[in-house]
Order: C-alpha cells, then structure tokens, then sequence
C-alpha cells in the first residue's frame, strides 16, 4: 500500500483532532460571547457592535479565499498546509487576547480598536483555520480513514463547544474575582497559551502524503474554472451555506425561546423534577463556604434551562459523531448525510407543535435532534476532502485549499445572513428587548425562529444532495484510480 493510503495511528489523529480544539476555544467564544462582550463588558453600542461583528464575518469569508489560493502554492519542506498551522498559531493567540481586553479608550477609541483587533483576528483566523481544514484532504487518500479523522476532530470541537457553553462564563467570574473585564482577558490568555500548544501539537503530529504532481502547473483563474466544472464541489457548496444559515440562526434564537415562549414556571418544575436545582443549590451552598458568594449560579428557571438545553444537545451530538464513520463505510457518506440531515430537519418542525409547558417534550426533541445532527457533522468536512479528490480525477490536477477555502466562504457567509435573518425576524414579528410579556405574534415568530424555518433549510439541503454524485461506488472508484496514478 502506498504511504498516502495507510492507516493512520490513533496518535495522528487525536493529534489532528486538537488542532480544532484549540481553533474551537476562540471561535466558539466569539459565536457564543462576542456580542455580549462589546455591549456589556467593553460598553460599545449594540448597533456598532452588530456592525463590527457583521462586516468582520465577510472579511473572515473573503480572507478564506485569498488564503487558500496561497496555500495551495505554499511550498516547503514540511508541506504545504502545516506550516501555516506553526506560523499562525501565536499570532493567533496574541490577538485572541487582544480582542477580548478592554484598554481605557473613549468611546470613538474603543470602536477603532475593536475595528483594527477584531478584523485582524479573523483574517489570521482564516489564515490558519483554512490551511487546517485542508489539511484533512492530504492526510490520507484512504476515505474511510478520513472518515474516521473527521470523527476524532469533530469529538474535539463538541467538547470545545461544551466547555464554551456550559463553563466559560463561571470561568471569566472566577478568573476576574467578579470583575468581567479582566476575567475575559484572563481566561483568553490562557485559551491562547493551551490553543498555541495544541496546534504545535498538531504540526508535529500530523504528516502531508497527497503531494500534487511535480509537473503540475495552474493558475489562479484555471483553479476557479475546474471548480465551477465541479458538480459535487457545487451541490456541497448550496448544502454548506444552508446549514451553518441554519445553525446560525436556531442557535441565535434559543435564548429567546426559553426567556420569552417557554413557560418559566414549568421549566422550574422541569428543573426540579430532574434534580437539576437541588444539584445547584448544593454547588452555591459550597461556593458560598469559600466565600464565592458573587460565583452563584444564576437563579433564574430560562438560564439554567437553556444552559442543560444546550449542554444536553452537544453530549448527544459527540454520541451521534461516535456512529459516523461506521455508518459511513457501510452506506456511503452521501447516502448516510442525506438521511441524518432530514431526520435532523424533522426533530426541528416539532418544535413548532409544542406548547409553552410542553418542557420534557423540548428536551427529549433535542436529544434526538443533537444525535441525529451529531451523525452528519464529520461527513461534510470527510465530503469536502472527497470532492478535492473528485477534481484530481477529472481535471489530473489538484487544487486541496482553494477548494476548502471555497466552502469556509460559503460557511462563514451563511453564519453572518442566519444571525441577520433571525434578527430581521424578530423585527418582523413585533419583538420589543426586555419586555417579558410578549405580543402573541412575537412569541410565534420566536417559535417559527426554532422549528419551521430552520428545519426547511434543512430539508433543502437533503434534497440538493441528492444531486451530488459521489455516492459509495464513486468513492471506491476515485480511491482506486488515483491510487493507481499516484503510484505511477
């Protein structure tokens, strides 16, 4: 067997997979905090601060491209991608923490620093986020071990995912002695020194076998061509951009729908039933002895159910990821991510069914929804890999960054309309901030927010993949071939 299709060891892997993790420390903060951070800790304008975080999503998707045509040209001796990955990495730390401190600045200063800290972070973010998903595509030709790649990395992510969502917060507290400020500077430096050490991690860990051919020569203008003559490349182009529209905004409006739709007093009820409160009145009681009254958990019934809804949803999602790959082997990835996505879009539209003190039913939908989900997650990226290899077999020539650079655009510009669309929604259905009686027609809109829009996205995106042609006997036969040319 050639040495681009052995089997990979459990350490290149797990050490792939910390590369995400790391990533997933500062992009999880910024998709979960970055608002509240520029509004409630560094008191800059909600309107400027939607604007800033807006405009910087389209400078972090048109980054990715840029980026990409570079990296694809990028030659070394470690490879192409790695180095991107060593260089960036303390860069990309420093500015991390650069964004999340608050220097004394009037208010035209702090809006120019977040301008000049957040733009540049992203851009760099692009310039190591992009060269590491490529990465992915090199790695190996054997699409089954990518299969399982995509798995150890995605574990990776949902777990930088819960530890965002459920702990960072109580971190920032405990890491400012109750001041929010120092807290998110202080809990970024240490994000940024554990990220550092894990994408070095990565660099070492990891090694590139799909070289290009020697005599391969394209430009930049060729490169856009052969996608676009990419069928595969462009179904899974539309089915990207529809998802994170979705996750962008579902994720958006949860907060919303336990705050404003759902019951509180049945999701005190809820709480109890299940322990929960008792189980926090027992962490404050202990926090209280150490004298860290101001740590307290909230008390209020929507946060503490909206922190378990989310909680609860990502440890399913990590139970749906450890199903992927064998299901992929046995179905075909295209086959198994049309299935799950449609289940996942079904668990959606019963959202809209439910009533306001309809709690354990929300809850066990969202399991269900976070398994189901859970099994698509690795394909896509496994999927964006195969298409890479796609245009090898068509066009004998490859273009790996260009082609992820291509999808994260279509990621990031779905992120920046799916946090616009729900706010626009909101606007639409009469929603008033602060306000704890909502008119009938918010509260629906809320619920719609949830269930019927973003569960027809998804629908659609089932649907186009069933345009996409690289089913299981594809995969065997592109495997197959260019393993015969690589080795000639």
């Amino acid at each position: 067997m050639s040495s681009s299709y052995q089997k990979l060891s459990m350490t290149e892997k797990i050490g792939y997979g910390l590369g995400d993790f790391a990533a997933n420390l500062i992009f999880q903060t910024i998709m979960t905090f970055m608002a509240f951070f520029y509004t409630d800790v560094y008191k800059i304008p909600a309107g400027t601060a939607s604007a800033i975080i807006f405009f910087g999503g389209f400078i972090g998707a048109f980054s990715t491209i840029i980026i990409g045509v570079f990296a694809d040209r990028t030659r070394t001796s470690w490879g192409k991608f790695r180095p991107w990955i060593l260089w960036t990495s303390l860069p990309l730390g420093v500015l991390a923490v650069l964004v999340f401190s608050t220097p004394d600045f009037d208010a035209n200063g702090k809006v120019i620093y977040a301008l000049a800290t957040y733009f540049s972070l992203v851009i760099i973010y692009s310039a190591n986020n992009l060269p590491y998903a490529a990465l992915s595509g090199v790695i190996t030709g054997d699409m089954k071990e990518r299969n399982s790649l995509s798995s150890y990395r995605f574990v990776a992510v949902m777990l930088a995912q819960l530890l965002i969502q459920s702990l960072l917060l109580p971190w920032v507290l405990i890491l400012g002695h109750g001041d929010k400020a120092v807290g998110f500077k202080n809990t970024m430096m240490i994000f940024a020194i554990v990220g550092i050490i894990c994408f070095v991690i990565t660099f070492f860990t990891t090694k590139e076998r799909i070289l290009p051919a020697d005599k391969q020569q394209s430009s930049v203008k060729q490169d856009f061509v052969d996608m676009f003559k990419n069928g595969p490349l462009v179904v899974l182009l539309l089915v990207t951009f529809l998802v994170f529209i979705t996750l962008s905004l579902k994720g958006g409006m949860y907060i919303f729908y336990f705050k404003y739709y759902l019951d509180p007093i049945a999701q005190t009820s809820f709480l109890n039933d299940i322990g929960f409160n008792y189980f926090i009145s027992e962490i404050n009681n202990l926090l209280a002895i150490m004298g860290l009254i101001e740590f307290q958990w909230p008390k209020d019934a929507p946060t503490s159910a909206f922190s378990l809804f989310n909680a609860s949803g990502v440890f399913f999602m990590i139970f749906g990821i450890l199903f992927s790959k064998s299901l992929a082997d046995t179905f075909g990835k295209r086959n198994v991510f049309i299935t799950f996505i449609f289940l996942s879009a079904l668990t959606l539209l019963l959202f809209n069914f439910y009533g306001s003190t309809s709690i354990v039913i929300v809850f066990i939908t969202q399991l269900a929804h976070g398994f189901f989900y859970g099994i698509t997650i690795p394909l896509l990226w496994a999927m964006i890999a195969d298409v890479a290899d796609y245009s090898e077999w068509i066009n004998s020539r490859r273009a790996t960054a260009i082609i992820f650079s291509v999808m994260i655009f279509g990621l990031k510009i779905g992120i920046s309309i799916g946090g616009a669309f729900g706010a626009a929604l909101l606007a639409k259905y009469g929603y008033i901030a602060e306000v704890v009686n909502q008119v009938p027609a918010a509260m629906e809109g809320i619920k719609l927010s949830v269930s019927i829009y973003p569960g027809f996205i998804l629908i659609i995106s089932a649907v186009l993949l069933c345009f996409y042609l690289i089913d299981k006997k594809m995969e065997v036969q592109i495997e197959s071939d260019l393993e015969h040319r690589r080795k000639n």
